[in-house]
């Protein structure tokens, strides 16, 4: 009987030795498994930070080039308002160049030309004089 006593013994210490392994494995499992899952959390939040700075950039880049774009389509329509006023203009040059009658030389007709009277500066200015002096115009002393 002594036998199977040290059998059982024997049998109970690799019981123990078995399941405080099988403890051990598992508290080892878990530890690796929690430090895996951190890791992952880790770089995921750090993933998440970078894009959203990236996309923060990107905002930014995309509200100046909208910004560029809004006033390029002001000094279009700007420019299409001048376009269209300077083609109106030279459309009406055209329209009215039309109406006029081109002439011949039967459509002319001629003045005799009135002889104007050629007069003399200086012989205005002593005739004024003259004129000045008999209407007292020009008094002489007191």
């Amino acid at each position: 009987m002594k036998l199977n006593k040290n059998e059982y013994s024997f049998k109970e210490q690799v019981s123990y030795f078995s399941n405080e392994n099988i403890k051990k494995t598992r508290s080892l499992n878990l530890k690796l498994v929690h430090k895996v899952f951190d890791t992952i959390n880790i770089s995921l939040v750090v993933l998440i930070v970078i894009l959203s700075f990236l996309s923060f950039n990107s905002q930014r880049e995309w509200s100046e080039f909208y910004r560029i774009l809004s006033q390029t389509k002001i000094h279009n329509n700007n420019l299409i308002d001048y376009i269209s006023k300077t083609e109106e203009f030279y459309i009406n040059k055209l329209e009215s160049s039309n109406t006029f009658k081109k002439t011949s030389p039967e459509d002319l007709f001629y003045i005799d030309k009135i002889e104007q009277k050629k007069e003399n500066f200086f012989y205005e200015k002593i005739l004024d004089i003259m004129d000045g002096l008999k209407n007292s115009k020009y008094q002489i002393g007191y």
